[in-house]
């Protein structure tokens, strides 16, 4: 992918020159996310029409709604009696948008939490008969789950209400094959609100993760392997707002329902080669990257920048093609990143601007036509600057991706992809490959076993992976402190046979913290299409690996 750009300049200056990036504790440019186009704006329930605004009388007419408990797709009945003979009346449907908020910054991305907002749809346009009645046969519309007001209003004043409730239904495709089998899953009904809009996902009783909808209008899908032994296995999703509601009776929302279905296993066909799913790749819906700004850039340049391409994985090739550049000598070419921790947070340091020169080109002409290598360090975005001393003359972003860590022997041959035994042995080496040992996928059952993935990011988009074994969430990972290298122990267990291990997107709400922030430090299945980094063109990937324990 090729795009030229002239040189950017944006509003919020982050003075490079001090080094320090100190991230405010309260949102400095909250924004509510709009979902990028590729996903694909589901279609406004009915005639998709706004209703206009109408009042609500304290007294009305009850509309007689059947049946009042319905899923997507059943039959729909609206009776009205008592109206005004041989009057016009809208019929009007209760529904909502929802989105995510998130502040962003020159510096860093932080999760805000969500938001919805109601409003009314058209359902339809009709007449009472001479007895003032009127009978509307329609069917339940893809929409959001959970309770929905219909009006009749006539004049813009309501005449006439009922309602109905959207349950939830539960889909798995296919229902049988071997370990490591891409089950999809499909759940509808799920609502705009807190409590109506999680739902949480289980694999034999034990947590998977996170499914949400907001983006997508209460459909929420996602796709597990299948894992355990040889038979039946249970598939569980819940109303939850991270984790399950036990007593949803007693809750707010007392009517929300859980789904279960069966995956029958047929046979363990060992392991297969780890493999990395990045969403698809979207258009941004907000403008600002991080590290991109204007500080020390040259008032005179005309300099128009482009990368090809402009994302890729650590140890990956850019061609740098600038013109246009006033200066001439020997500039350097310089990749704009940061170090540091979020435990620092707790002191108002969270990171330090810390820049990596890629080497020098010689400008004689205005123009530059160099290849470089994407440095082995934090993922996410970063700019590529040409300074002539500490003045930017030309500037343009790469996203980095996150991949796995091919692991080679002596002479360069892979022998796994990130998996490898424990090097518990405490020495300075071992340290420094974060207790990377030998490269296998084989273990006996008690042993501890790592994986490693590159490009891990800072953001609370991406700063940290969550991992699931056997479809059971058990922690995550954090490649923030150890500049996008991210290695997490495991123990080897569940009996002789393949396992699965999964790393999933999770929206960090830890330091720095904020208020509202629902949904943080699980994993999200919906991240393919129902993510807030997806706004920002963020491809924060779903990674499968697998291991063979033997006797």
């Amino acid at each position: 992918m090729r795009k030229s750009f002239r040189v950017v300049r944006v509003g919020a200056v982050l003075v490079l020159a001090l080094g320090f990036i100190t991230p405010a504790h309260a949102a400095d440019n909250p924004v509510k996310l709009v979902a990028p186009k590729e996903i694909g704006k589901p279609v406004l329930p009915f005639t998709g029409l706004a209703a206009q605004s109408f009042t609500t009388p304290a007294t009305m007419v009850n509309l007689e709604v059947t049946p009042t408990q319905v899923v997507l797709g059943d039959a729909l009945t609206i009776t009205g009696k008592g109206l005004p003979g041989n009057t016009p009346v809208t019929l009007t449907w209760s529904t909502s948008d929802a989105t995510w908020i998130a502040d962003v910054q020159p510096n860093t991305v932080n999760y805000m939490g969500t938001s919805y907002t109601k409003f009314n749809v058209v359902i339809a346009t009709i007449s009472t008969d001479a007895l003032g009645g009127f009978v509307y046969k329609t069917k339940v519309p893809s929409d959001f789950g959970g309770v929905h007001d219909i009006y009749a209003v006539n004049n813009n004043v309501a005449l006439a209400h009922g309602g109905l409730q959207i349950a939830r239904t539960l889909k798995i495709s296919p229902t049988s094959g071997p370990i490591g089998t891409p089950v999809t899953i499909t759940y509808t009904g799920l609502g705009p609100s807190l409590y109506a809009a999680g739902s949480a996902l289980y694999y034999d009783g034990k947590y998977t993760g996170s499914m949400q909808a907001r983006w997508t209008r209460g459909t929420a899908t996602t796709t597990i392997l299948a894992t355990g032994p040889v038979g039946k296995h249970y598939i569980q999703a819940n109303e939850a707002i991270s984790f399950s509601y036990l007593n949803a009776m007693q809750s707010p929302v007392p009517f929300a329902n859980s789904e279960m279905g069966t995956f029958t296993v047929t046979k363990d066909n060992g392991i297969f080669k780890p493999y990395v799913i990045y969403p698809q790749l979207m258009t941004p819906t907000v403008d600002q990257r991080t590290t991109l700004t204007d500080a020390g850039l040259d008032p005179a340049t005309k300099a128009i920048m482009s990368l090809t391409p402009d994302r890729g994985i650590v140890g990956s090739k850019s061609t740098i093609k600038v013109s246009g550049i006033p200066t001439k000598g020997v500039h350097t070419i310089v990749w704009s990143t940061v170090t540091g921790n979020r435990v620092n947070c707790t002191t108002g340091t969270c990171w330090v601007y810390n820049p990596i020169p890629l080497g020098t080109v010689d400008v004689t002409d205005g123009t530059v036509n160099k290849v470089v290598t994407i440095p082995d360090h934090l993922g996410g975005y970063h700019v590529i600057q040409i300074k002539l001393g500490d003045v930017v003359e030309a500037q343009q972003v790469f996203y980095v991706k996150e991949s796995i860590e091919p692991l080679l022997d002596k002479n360069g041959k892979v022998l796994t992809l990130g998996v490898a035994k424990a090097d518990l042995s405490g020495s300075v080496d071992a340290f420094q490959r974060g207790g990377q040992g030998i490269p296998t996928y084989t273990f006996k059952e008690g042993e501890e076993f790592t994986l490693s993935m590159k490009g891990v990011g800072w953001t609370q988009m991406d700063n940290t992976l969550a991992v699931a074994y056997d479809n059971s969430y058990v922690g995550y990972g954090c490649g923030f402190n150890s500049n996008g290298y991210l290695v997490v122990h495991l123990k080897a267990l569940g009996g002789v046979g393949t396992h699965i291990i999964s790393m999933r997107p999770l929206l960090y709400t830890q330091q720095p913290s904020f208020a509202n922030t629902p949904y943080g430090m699980v994993p999200i299945l919906t991240s393919e299409n129902d993510l807030p980094g997806l706004a920002l063109g963020y491809q924060i990937p779903t990674v499968y690996f697998a291991i063979k324990i033997v006797k």
